[in-house]
């Protein structure tokens, strides 16, 4: 039996180990990491269960430690405490590909099981042959074989020149690099000549793409700012700001520099510039002085044993913590290349047989079995979730309402605590009201009033729900701004909660041109220049070489009858926009800037234009009478 069990989990291990960098699906709207991150944690669940069904029949628990064990048990513990402690969404910090909890467990287990087996080289030889396999699609997709033909829509993402089977070009650098440093050690034959050719070539030529189309990464200035953020607080120091908040430290850090760079209409960003100021901002001194423990006594083993290939990768994987942001990839290779390590650490077995106390070990079975259980259910939702998500999105793609709504109305329930399927249902809601206020007015019947009315209240409770789960992040509160903004024809009292909601996002992401923008093109729908100049003023201040601030607030000037204003904003409108690659926005800029010279008024107040330079316009018909919001839609209540 134990002979059965020992094949067995030799069978998952080899097949996750193979399938991990190729592994994707379709029926997701994330096709890789997702699929990647669930592969890895139903495995595990896989091996915990084998494990206590081999416990169940030997009654016996063998066990081998390893010097590696407790700075990994104190990482892992390091990211339950950030959890615990620091995050707010807690079930979305838990599910988090990149460090969240579960991650970091299943890869625990996967460590544990690595480093106790005496035949490592076996596993080696699968991890190549996945390498060799992901080499050479790469290399087939370096050539883009698709470009040219003619796709179903669901496989259209075979078309993008970026593709790799790991999600990322860069992710696909480092998986690389790390195979060839395992194919170097390998004793000469056919085998490690085609490899070594396959992923030098997949490298070479990765590494061209990655120069062509250069990545969008977060201004390692502003990670090193988050850092210095969260040791303001003794708290977020020891235990950082929380996993899945690095977005919401970001906002608090950016500066003016960031505004006019190219990446200024990033709002945010998830990661950090760097695996190691990332963990640093989101698990804390504990994070990192673990990893860093974690990491010297490895080193410290290795040399003392003279282990060549395992230093290697773990300095390795150290010097791509320290210049790329995590992922799930990177910190699959870590553990993966820390239980090799650990498996060079030969330590005597100790067996305790438990036959005599049959309370315990089926005490241990059974919270085993519970925890494969309970764990298998909550992520087969969550997994489920993420299935109904996509088939929504396939719903909006065929312009199909229903489809779109009861897909996400499923997703939205199977994970209430994702962010994702609560904002988009959230804005569902709002494109139900939205389709049924287009109606002509003598066509709206009083159903029709009541189905708007439920549509609108749910976008807005959905809305709420957002700021429940996550009240520090700025964009929820944008969201239900623009919930509340595109109501304003549909029901009273909508202004003032749009205005309110504006204002909350505003505080929580200051630097951000946009939210005063927006904010001030309410101001100007309802007619109050002077407050709309206000914010048209400090968006132009905050980004100083962006046309659509001045340009708004040239017209809301020219309302206020402040033409010398008016004129001053717009000249600068026409400075800033280049004629020769935007000439209708340069051409209507000038013919604004010579009509308010002129001091003439006209229709030009209420004109759009194709191009990015117009004030925000109402998108629905105004519903008369209007609808009465009861007062637990407004955004202070709870």
């Amino acid at each position: 039996m134990n002979n059965f069990f020992h094949k067995t989990k030799y069978f998952i291990l080899n097949t996750l180990l193979f399938l991990f960098p190729l592994f994707f699906l379709t029926f997701t709207q994330e096709f890789f990491v997702t699929n990647k991150f669930y592969l890895l944690v139903f495995s595990v669940l896989i091996l915990i269960l084998g494990f206590s069904f081999q416990l169940l029949f030997s009654k016996k628990i063998t066990w081998s430690p390893r010097s590696l064990d407790v700075p990994i048990i104190l990482i892992i513990s390091s990211v339950a405490l950030s959890v615990i402690f620091s995050s707010t969404n807690k079930v979305q910090a838990l599910l988090n590909p990149n460090l969240g909890l579960v991650v970091f467990l299943s890869l625990g287990v996967l460590y544990f099981v690595l480093s106790r087996e005496h035949e490592a080289s076996r596993f080696e030889k699968t991890f190549l042959n996945s390498s060799l396999v992901l080499s050479f699609v790469a290399l087939v997709f370096f050539f883009q074989p698709f470009k040219n033909i003619n796709l179903p829509i669901a496989w259209q993402f075979l078309k993008n020149p970026g593709l790799t089977l790991l999600g990322g070009q860069l992710d696909l650098v480092i998986f690389l690099g790390f195979a060839l440093i395992f194919t170097l050690f390998l004793k000469k034959s056919t085998l490690k000549y085609i490899l070594l050719g396959a992923n030098s070539l997949a490298l070479f030529l990765t590494l061209i793409s990655l120069l062509r189309t250069p990545l969008a990464l977060p201004p390692l200035s502003l990670s090193w700012f988050a850092v210095l953020e969260i040791m303001k607080n003794a708290k977020t120091a020891i235990v950082g700001s929380g996993i899945d908040s690095y977005s919401q430290v970001f906002t608090r850090v950016k500066d003016l520099t960031y505004n006019q760079s190219i990446l200024w209409s990033v709002p945010s960003y998830n990661v950090g510039r760097t695996s190691f100021l990332h963990i640093l901002t989101e698990v804390g001194l504990m994070g990192l002085l673990s990893l860093l423990f974690l990491f010297f006594t490895t080193v410290k083993q290795q040399i003392s044993n003279h282990n060549r290939l395992p230093l290697i990768l773990v300095i390795y994987v150290f010097v791509c913590l320290l210049v790329v942001p995590p992922s799930l990839p990177l910190f699959f290779l870590m553990f993966i290349a820390f239980g090799l390590a650990a498996a060079e650490d030969k330590q005597p077995k100790h067996e305790t047989d438990l036959s005599e106390l049959p309370f315990i070990y089926f005490g241990v079975v059974i919270l085993l079995m519970a925890f494969v259980a309970g764990g298998g259910y909550l992520l087969g939702r969550s997994y489920a979730a993420e299935y109904y998500f996509k088939k929504a999105a396939n719903g909006l793609m065929k312009n199909n309402a229903k489809e779109v709504y009861d897909n996400m109305k499923k997703a939205r329930v199977l994970n209430p605590n994702e962010e994702r399927f609560v904002l988009n249902f959230s804005q569902t809601n709002l494109l139900v009201a939205d389709a049924l206020a287009r109606k002509d007015a003598d066509q709206i019947t009083e159903s029709d009033r009541q189905t708007i009315a439920q549509a609108v209240q749910a976008a807005i409770s959905e809305a709420k729900e957002l700021i429940r789960l996550n009240p520090n992040r700025a964009s929820s509160f944008e969201n239900l701004a623009n919930v509340y903004k595109n109501i304003i024809p549909l029901a009273a009292g909508a202004d003032v909660w749009t205005i309110s909601s504006y204002q909350r996002a505003i505080v929580l992401d200051p630097a951000n041109p946009s939210y005063r923008l927006n904010l001030g093109g309410v101001y100007y729908l309802l007619g109050r220049y002077g407050e709309a100049a206000r914010l048209f003023e400090q968006a132009a201040s905050l980004k100083t070489d962006w046309p659509n601030a001045y340009y708004n607030l040239a017209w809301a000037y020219f309302q206020g009858q402040k033409y010398d204003l008016a004129a001053t904003a717009m000249q600068n409108v026409v400075n800033l926009i280049d004629k020769k690659t935007s000439p209708q926005d340069w051409e209507k800029a000038n013919k604004d800037l010579t009509d308010f010279k002129n001091k003439l008024v006209s229709s030009q107040n209420e004109a759009t234009a194709e191009g990015q330079l117009n004030l925000p316009q109402q998108t629905i018909n105004e519903l008369d009478p209007k609808l009465k919001l009861p007062p637990e839609a407004s955004p202070e209540a709870k």
